[in-house]
């Protein structure tokens, strides 16, 4: 079974079907006519209701983003620790 090729849309459509949920259409109205999965909707909906918008680094909690600064930060350090390896390895040769 093949698997389907993953779809992206744009804010515009996404706000666009917020817009008809709103105005009275039923969730599986909108589901169905416009082949979309129903936590995708579902998603879309909670993120124009909470920050208006539908960008992921927008919709991330506090708690995402300090896990996102320290693993960038974790890998910065990962890079400083193999640097000083190398360096002391060259210098003990000298």
């Amino acid at each position: 079974m093949p698997k389907q090729q993953r779809r992206t849309f744009t804010a515009q459509f996404k706000k666009q079907m917020v817009e008809l949920y709103e105005n009275g259409k039923s969730r599986a109205a909108i589901v169905e006519e416009y082949d979309l999965t129903a936590s995708a909707l579902d998603r879309w909906i909670k993120q124009a209701t909470t920050t208006g918008s539908f960008k992921e680094k927008d919709n991330r909690s506090s708690e995402e983003n300090e896990l996102l600064a320290l693993r960038r930060e974790n890998q910065r350090l990962k890079m400083e620790v193999d640097i000083l390896k190398q360096a002391a390895l060259i210098m003990g040769r000298k």
